[in-house]
């Protein structure tokens, strides 16, 4: 791929020029978005399987995108627009660093059906026969028929729609292949940058769940057009540049209003999330850190700095009188020593089979980090509807990932709650999707972990953290 520009007076010409200024004619502030994008063209030579394609900082434009209408290259590059806006490519390469495993093409099935129905409003563009909408993946995954446009963008984002339709589970005859495709762009070592290459060290292929079958059906033979994310390699510095496009997106809709791309500000925009790691070791470091206790011994440093002070004023007064420098009593002020106690950390874990695996070992190699780093006593409850199993780790040897986390069946919080009561614990961590009964409020702080999909999930009491 090389930038049409041959000249200087041409550099910011190529072959979405038209389409982006009437973005900007119909639409000037979010249509300016595409001003903040490079955009590059695909040379003519070479096998380009694409029209229009992202990596979530340029859009790639192929040969066949010059003989489309302009109505349509306008659809096409508003589309790539969002996805870049929107962060797409970098919140793909997100979810797979937190999971392990996603489907590229269920991923871009769901980003589009998002961005599409973001844009099926306006009159002055058109998209692509064949493109997906949000309501249809609901109606065909959730058989929610009655879904509005503007209800659905604001109530879902692509990482919860992409684990609403991944039902896929590991199978003995599948092949791993994926139909059809936007076929990614080759890259400099000449392997595709999708498909096949892109499942290969993943493990045993997966089979499609009846929800994930039903949206390729819905999807049609859309092309791919997310590519790997161009910096996916400094995940560190997305937090600041999701900041940045969630900026540019809501002052470019507030500067539209009724003429803005948008139809409404999406449950999509970017976000900057904090790492539910880095805030389960605050909250564990806060509740689990040992306060000094008062020790009758020793004295407090004000009142060696004060019993100072006075006594030498009153020693002056004093002996001006009588001779004698007998200076003042002041009263005992306790000091302050490190406490010896041991902090204690209860892990509750529910094991109905609503928190996933991978989830699980996360989990379980995080607090056991933070147990080591605070040396804090780790007891490990777990259960279902009874309690199941009870371990105790001393301060510095947990290893949690060994624990079997097997149940059955419902859920009750009340027996594990009363069970680690019994052990007095200054903090409990309970690892659930907050779908059981709990009839028991223990005295010890509690911080239920849930997982995303849990999220909209009341807390009976303490405090929710989300694991994304």
């Amino acid at each position: 791929m090389s930038d049409t520009g041959r000249h200087p007076s041409a550099v910011y010409e190529h072959r979405g020029t038209p389409a982006v200024q009437r973005m900007v004619e119909y639409a000037p502030s979010t249509g300016g978005l595409a001003l903040w994008i490079r955009h590059v063209d695909a040379a003519p030579e070479g096998d380009i399987d694409f029209v229009t394609a992202n990596d979530g900082a340029s859009i790639f434009y192929g040969p066949a995108f010059d003989d489309l209408p302009l109505m349509v290259q306008t659809g096409l590059v508003a589309h790539q627009v969002l996805h870049v806006a929107l962060r797409h490519p970098q919140r793909m390469a997100e979810l797979q660093r937190l999971t392990g495993d996603v489907d590229p093409e269920l991923y871009n099935i769901c980003a589009d059906a998002i961005v599409n129905s973001t844009l099926s409003h306006l009159t002055w563009l058109e998209l692509p026969d064949g493109s997906v909408f949000l309501e249809d993946l609901l109606a065909a995954a959730l058989h929610r028929t009655e879904e509005s446009p503007e209800k659905a963008l604001l109530e879902w984002d692509v990482e919860r729609l992409y684990r609403l339709v991944d039902d896929r589970r590991s199978g003995s005859g599948g092949t791993g292949k994926r139909r059809g495709g936007r076929g990614g762009r080759q890259d400099d070592k000449g392997k595709s940058s999708g498909g096949e290459d892109a499942e290969q060290g993943r493990g045993q292929p997966k089979e499609d769940g009846p929800r994930a079958a039903r949206v390729r059906h819905v999807s049609g033979h859309i092309l791919r057009d997310l590519l790997p994310a161009a910096d996916a390699e400094h995940p560190e510095a997305e937090a600041e540049r999701s900041r940045e496009w969630h900026e540019r997106i809501t002052r470019a809709h507030a500067g539209d209003g009724l003429h803005s791309m948008l139809r409404a500000l999406l449950a999509d925009l970017p976000k900057v999330r904090t790492p539910w790691e880095q805030l389960l070791r605050t909250q564990l470091a806060r509740g689990l850190s040992m306060q000094p206790e008062l020790s009758w011994s020793r004295p407090s440093r004000s009142y060696l700095a004060n019993r100072g002070r006075v006594g030498s004023r009153a020693s002056g007064r004093t002996g001006s009188r009588s001779g004698q420098g007998t200076g003042m009593r002041m009263p005992w002020e306790p000091g302050r020593a490190s406490s010896s106690a041991v902090a204690r950390l209860a892990v509750l874990v529910d094991v109905s089979g609503s928190v996933d695996d991978t989830l699980m070992h996360r989990f379980a190699a995080e607090v056991e980090a933070i147990s080591r780093r605070l040396e804090a006593l780790v007891l490990v409850v777990i259960g279902d509807d009874k309690v199941r199993d009870v371990r105790t780790f001393e301060p510095g040897r947990s290893n949690l990932r060994d624990v079997k986390f097997e149940g059955r069946g419902g859920t009750d919080f009340t027996p594990l709650l009363e069970e680690a009561q019994r052990h007095d614990p200054d903090m409990a961590v309970f690892l659930t999707d907050l779908d059981g009964r709990v009839d028991y409020c223990p005295s010890f702080p509690v911080l239920w972990a849930v997982p995303a999909e849990a999220a909209h999930m009341q807390a009976p009491f303490g405090r929710k953290l989300v694991l994304e």
